[in-house]
């Protein structure tokens, strides 16, 4: 099949890669983006299931986000999304779900408004299940006040990828063993409270949460009720296998899932974080006098372009100390960076905390 986005063919294809690995999974993401973008594929909802595993967020560290000891322990994979956010437990008891679409489709113009829509439609097609679901901002889905699944996604040019799961089972025990808690985070929540924030479709149902084809029949047919569509399920094509295999070269590798996190974070000597509506940003700069050497961002949010923050961190290095609230706040103008609940001048914030920490002389005795 071959329609380029928002092209002849309007309407939305349907397919399921069933139970894979993490790192394919996410491989199968990118392959998406890439494929619509050249027009290779029309406007796409996947269905998809995990085996145990832990994903982290585009932007997270994983030595603080993850207990890598109980995963291994435990045969828990762990990879890393393309898009950003929290880290997260996946299952076979958790249905995935994706929209790759053109951007111009939904008529919107943020993030926040497209996560909004797609969630609200979402959620009111669930309801017609007898599930109680509502959206919640920034991201989640809920019955009555405890997350019953989260979403997240980003703009990659005039390509919308977004995506989301729903819990239909749930392991608490064993998804808190597997994830690290921050200590800020351990400070400001007991273990008990974050459990109880979370249910599933079995629990909130007394046992019996619908049938998967039901919510994948759910799902399809409010998102493409809310784009205007009819929708069609196909066969994934060898050529999209081939072109996930490409991309889990990359995708699937430890280079791409732990990549230089811990030489950055044993170098750096200025470190600051702020917390934000949209999530924890943090930041460490790696000093050569008075100019950067290297940035490195890292935390929980959701930023779009995918990208931006790399660009921002090349951009940096050589910058004077003095100079990174003009410089990153240029930057960011120019690159009309949308984030979740979060404004850019957050990012110029930690930049400017993280430099002022690089250059502090320590006390005697210290």
């Amino acid at each position: 099949m071959s329609a380029a986005p928002g092209g002849p063919w309007q309407g939305l294809r349907i397919i399921d890669s069933g139970r894979r690995d993490a790192r394919t999974h996410i491989a199968f993401d990118q392959a998406l983006i890439e494929a619509h973008q050249c027009g290779a594929i029309p406007d796409t909802i996947r269905f998809l299931e995990f085996e145990p595993s832990v994903l982290v967020g585009r932007h997270q560290v994983v030595a603080t986000e993850v207990d890598l000891e109980y995963c291994a322990a435990h045969s828990i994979a762990v990879a890393r999304r393309i898009t950003g956010g929290g880290a997260l437990y996946m299952d076979p008891d958790q249905l995935g779900w994706e929209l790759v679409c053109a951007r111009s489709r939904l008529n919107v113009q943020g993030l926040a408004d497209v996560t909004a829509r797609i969630c609200t439609a979402v959620a009111c097609e669930l309801a017609r299940l007898g599930l109680p679901i509502a959206f919640r901002p920034r991201n989640d889905l809920e019955i009555e006040g405890r997350k019953v699944g989260g979403t997240g996604g980003f703009f990659d040019r005039d390509t919308l990828f977004f995506q989301g799961t729903l819990l239909r089972g749930h392991r608490p025990g064993i998804m808190f063993a597997a994830l690290q808690v921050a200590a800020g985070k351990r400070a400001r929540h007991a273990l008990g409270d974050a459990a109880a924030r979370v249910t599933s479709l079995a629990e909130a149902c007394g046992g019996g949460a619908p049938p998967v084809s039901a919510l994948k029949a759910a799902i399809g047919t409010a998102l493409s009720t809310l784009l205007g569509s009819t929708a069609a399920e196909t066969p994934i094509e060898a050529r999209e296998w081939e072109r996930v295999a490409h991309c889990r070269q990359h995708i699937g590798s430890d280079a791409f899932v732990f990549g230089d996190e811990e030489r950055l974070r044993a170098g750096a000597p200025g470190h600051a974080g702020v917390e934000t509506p949209g999530g924890t940003i943090e930041v460490e700069l790696e000093l050569r006098g008075a100019t950067v050497a290297a940035a490195r961002f890292s935390g929980d949010f959701f930023v779009s372009p995918v990208r931006v923050l790399f660009d921002l961190e090349a951009h940096l290095r050589g910058c004077a100390v003095a100079a990174l609230a003009e410089t990153a706040r240029a930057f960011l103008a120019r690159a009309r960076v949308d984030a979740l609940s979060i404004d850019p001048a957050h990012f110029v914030e930690v930049l400017v905390r993280a430099g002022a920490d690089a250059q502090r002389v320590p006390r005697e005795g210290a």
